[in-house]
């Protein structure tokens, strides 16, 4: 029989072929790239700009300076310690009458009284006052007006808008404000709110993620040992709520918690309470409404998981003596671990950014931190404070993610 005898490769063979596997792996990755590109492109464009705009605009102070160029450049390097400048003061009367009449004044004294309260009544009667003549001393024309003109603390606000960066946003957010020294210290209890808000957010989202928590695992197992058309039934059951406006859901809720409504009405008729209850317009009707919306986010991860356990496993506990409970706790709920942990990650972040649903159902004292965040941007038009409070929200989730992050990765590590 005849063989044919394959010839050996030479090393110029092997690298050409080396080339060629090299030049097709990259034409797999250059294909790979263009079908997820259009998605890399949505995510850049409607999700990572938007957040780094918002970054932005919390920090980014440069409408002032726009708005009053001449008493920005006067003031630049003036120490307080030291007397107020002349041509601060002179640029000053300049700057006031060119905004006059325009919407640089307005920004001029927004600016101001967010720094402090009550500037911009000073800086607009201020305008208003200023006589047509240039005066031969703009310091003693400003105190004649206003004592506050010969005092630091409203030059020294003035040098803190010159931009083009501020910290102002971001320590408001957190109850801080900057010192005339310059320090960073409190701001008087009566006008810290926002540190309130922030724990009570995360205080509405945690006692909402542990409800869905207690009211999902049994649902969710309870799922994934069904068959058939009840399973079907059920799912329809958990999925209802994806199919339903939020804003319709939210007010189906008020209907049904007032104190005529539905809920009240059928626990006096079954007896157990005598007088209507307060469900609504309260935290009750924010944990109610908030555990309703966000529950299938808790079922549903779960679900999946539980769905590819195998049952023999916890049979094979009970045949070896092992208590239906022990059975459970030992070989059943450790391989549901990894889906409580998705569902409670998905409901706590989802929690943490309402707004509807605690504006509509919750009190004055149990509005989170997207009512603020809202009120600030469609009502007061303070951007820059509303984009504060939204980055930092964004920053203490990024961080709360990270560090469920590290904490799974070590205890993988560590077993």
């Amino acid at each position: 029989m005849n063989t044919a005898v394959i010839p050996a490769l030479t090393d110029a063979d092997r690298q050409i072929m080396r080339q060629r596997l090299r030049l097709t792996e990259k034409r797999r990755q250059w294909l790979a790239f263009g079908l997820v590109a259009p998605l890399l492109l949505f995510l850049v464009v409607n999700f990572v700009v938007p957040i780094v705009l918002i970054l932005k605009m919390s920090v980014d102070d440069r409408q002032f300076s726009r708005a009053a160029p001449g008493v920005v450049r006067a003031l630049a390097g003036w120490d307080a310690r030291t007397p107020i400048p002349e041509a601060a003061a002179r640029a000053w009367i300049d700057d006031l009458r060119s905004a006059k009449g325009t919407p640089a004044l307005n920004i001029i004294a927004n600016r101001l009284n967010q720094d402090t309260s009550g500037y911009r009544s000073l800086v607009m009667s201020t305008a208003r006052r200023l006589g047509a003549a240039q005066p031969d001393n703009a310091m003693k024309a400003l105190t004649s007006i206003s004592d506050k003109w010969g005092q630091p603390p409203v030059w020294q606000a003035i040098q803190r808008a010159s931009g083009p960066l501020t910290s102002m946003y971001m320590l408001a957010a957190m109850d801080l404000h900057r010192t005339s020294e310059g320090g960073i210290a409190p701001v008087p209890n009566d006008e810290a709110v926002f540190v309130t808000v922030f724990q009570r957010t995360f205080g509405i989202s945690i006692v909402v993620t542990l409800c869905c928590l207690v009211l999902g695992y049994p649902v969710a197992h309870l799922l994934a040992s069904s068959r058939g058309r009840v399973a079907s039934v059920m799912m329809l059951a958990v999925l209802i709520p994806f199919w339903t406006a939020l804003l319709v859901r939210t007010s189906a809720w008020v209907v049904l918690l007032q104190r005529d409504g539905v809920v009240n009405y059928l626990l006096q008729w079954l007896g157990l309470i005598d007088h209507p209850l307060a469900l609504v317009f309260n935290r009750t009707g924010t944990y109610i409404a908030l555990v309703h919306v966000l529950l299938p986010f808790m079922i549903l991860p779960i679900y999946s998981l539980m769905a590819g356990i195998r049952k023999h496993t916890v049979r094979a506990a009970i045949s070896l003596g092992a208590s239906p409970l022990t059975a459970f706790w030992r070989v059943y709920f450790p391989q549901t671990v990894p889906g409580v942990a998705t569902g409670c990650l998905l409901v706590f972040v989802m929690a943490i950014g309402f707004y509807i649903t605690p504006a509509l159902i919750g009190g004055a004292g149990d509005q989170m931190i997207g009512f603020f965040i809202a009120h600030f941007i469609t009502e007061s038009a303070n951007w820059a404070m509303g984009a504060a409070l939204g980055g930092l929200l964004l920053i203490i989730t990024c961080v709360v993610l990270v560090a469920l992050s590290w904490t799974k990765t070590r205890q993988r590590v560590l077993q």
